[in-house]
């Protein structure tokens, strides 16, 4: 009986298949977590491309009039990666690269946050302080505009819904262009509010 149970222990025909059946599911689930990011890095550059096109196609005079249009063809090279993308899009307009940011106020206290009465460059003319200044929509001549797209990709492998991640992703990705100066632009010093 001893002998017999000396031969079983160094008997190693079936190990492999042991090792396999441990290192199997492991080596699985990062190939699809592999494949499920360089997915998503490919829909990414396919719209960063296709956006890049869009934006340099919006700064024409009239362009404003066929948003949708330029959105559907940026969709349009998308589906080509991701069939069932879904996306929406906005565009900011500032009459100056430089307004691209929150508007400029003089911190008194010394806290990095404008609080009420401290003083600020209105730049959109609406009285009130803007973390974001811009105006919805292509704006006019000369404006810089911002245009966003976010989209949102259906996951290929259930991997990251395995681990309680979302089973879409949301990728979004702007682009910063300036209209083409078709006309003359209106410029005026944007005013101190102190309130």
């Amino acid at each position: 009986m001893r002998a017999r149970l000396d031969r079983l222990r160094r008997d190693t025909r079936g190990a492999t298949l042991i090792e396999f059946a441990i290192v199997a599911p492991v080596m699985l689930l990062l190939f699809m977590g592999f494949a499920e990011f360089a997915y998503e890095a490919y829909v990414k550059s396919v719209l960063t491309g296709a956006l890049q096109k869009a934006g340099r196609d919006s700064t024409i005079q009239g362009a404003s009039t066929v948003a949708a249009t330029i959105d559907a063809r940026v969709m349009t090279q998308v589906k080509a990666a991701a069939p069932n993308a879904t996306y929406t899009s906005t565009r900011q307009s500032y009459a100056k690269f430089g307004y691209i940011s929150p508007e400029p106020f003089t911190d008194t206290n010394g806290n990095g946050v404008r609080n009420s009465g401290e003083c600020f460059t209105d730049i959109n003319s609406n009285g009130t302080w803007d973390a974001n200044p811009g105006v919805n929509g292509q704006g006019g001549a000369s404006d810089a505009v911002v245009y966003t797209m976010t989209i949102t990709v259906p996951r290929i492998f259930p991997v990251y819904s395995m681990l309680g991640s979302p089973k879409s992703a949301t990728l979004t990705e702007s682009t910063v262009l300036k209209n083409q100066p078709y006309a003359s632009q209106a410029t005026s010093t944007p005013p101190t509010v102190c309130t």
